[in-house]
């Protein structure tokens, strides 16, 4: 009985050890995933120098192709010029090819041949997400900060964002507006366009809205921020498993002469499905004007499908904006098109 006692306890101090030891190796095995893709993919981040009516200012910003394009954030570009990017210890020429005030991004071209950042898919991140970041905080050296996905935010203090947007929980600093968000295969998930809580969190734009923008621009040489000219709102109950109803065909608009009508039920907008009123706004983000979207719709016991050629959306020039603290001036894009 006595030898038994002791088995009992010698094994039991064992499986007590291993325990101990597994959150130790665990946390061992992500430090060291952050410390890899941090030494694959600082060399494609690069700071950003420029001057606006207020002086010299600095940003992050990432390379996303060998031919020296980079996106950083729009405050760090949009109001500046005279821009020069540091890369591996040289001050390199750039100039600014973008400025999106709705996505909250900017594309620059720098006279440099460039690594990449690969690109992944925002959509595959889910709660709790490990991502990491790499940045200039403060005009230090590149830094890395580590942290997870908190969130997929549609709107903020009560206003919707233009499309949904990334809330991390991981901490910003002045500087590192337009840095990419990575996850642990290094790929770019996302680009930070905002901090919030004083900087102990933040937003960050997927990268396929970022990629939306950079598209237009080369196959438009401008961005082409698309719409239709509806509104929808929650219907009193789902019909095909959709509760967006449109509530308003605006007189003007390309949607006033595509069939429209007030109560039809919103099934999808082009190959997005909608379930929800706050479903178009991402849809509808992706919409590029001068494009013909179809739009199926249930109209009483009737199903169909009409389509309707996009045209620019008005916000694209005079967005709504919400003061943000990442740096001074910046503004995140917001929208009110969808009205649950």
């Amino acid at each position: 009985m006595l030898a038994r006692l002791f088995l009992w306890l010698a094994l039991a101090s064992i499986s007590d050890a291993v325990r101990a030891q597994v959150p130790e190796q665990s946390a061992t095995a992500i430090s060291q995933e952050v410390r890899d893709v941090f030494e694959r993919s600082a060399r494609a981040v690069v700071k950003i120098r420029a001057s606006d009516k207020h002086g010299r200012l600095s940003g992050t910003g990432f390379f996303i192709d060998a031919a020296g394009t980079l996106y950083t954030a729009y405050s760090v570009a949009a109001d500046a010029d005279d821009f020069t990017v540091e890369v591996e210890g040289r001050e390199v020429p750039a100039h600014l090819a973008v400025a999106d005030r709705r996505s909250g991004i900017a594309i620059l071209k720098a006279d440099t041949a460039s690594s990449a950042l690969p690109v992944g898919k925002a959509k595959e991140l889910k709660l709790a997400s490990p991502v990491l970041t790499i940045g200039f905080p403060l005009d230090l050296p590149k830094t890395p900060s580590f942290g997870m996905v908190a969130g997929f935010d549609r709107y903020f203090l009560g206003r919707f964002f233009n499309t949904t947007h990334l809330r991390v929980n991981l901490p910003t600093q002045r500087g590192e507006a337009g840095a990419p968000l990575l996850n642990l295969k290094g790929e770019v998930v996302g680009i930070l366009v905002s901090s919030i809580e004083n900087g102990a969190a933040c937003y960050a734009l997927p990268i396929e809205a970022a990629q939306k923008i950079y598209s237009d621009f080369v196959r438009f040489g401008e961005v082409r921020h698309g719409w239709v000219g509806i509104n929808v709102a929650q219907a009193p109950a789902a019909v095909e498993g959709s509760r967006a109803q449109f509530t308003e065909i605006m007189p003007d608009t390309p949607a006033a002469e595509c069939g429209a009508q007030t109560g039809d039920i919103l099934l999808s907008v082009g190959d997005t499905r909608v379930q929800e009123p706050e479903d178009v706004i991402d849809a509808s983000f992706f919409i590029t004007a001068g494009e013909k979207i179809p739009i199926r719709i249930r109209r009483g016991n009737e199903e169909m499908t009409l389509t309707v050629e996009a045209g620019f959306h008005p916000a694209a020039q005079k967005p709504a904006v919400l003061a943000s603290p990442f740096l001074p001036g910046q503004m995140l894009p917001l929208s009110l098109e969808a009205r649950p």
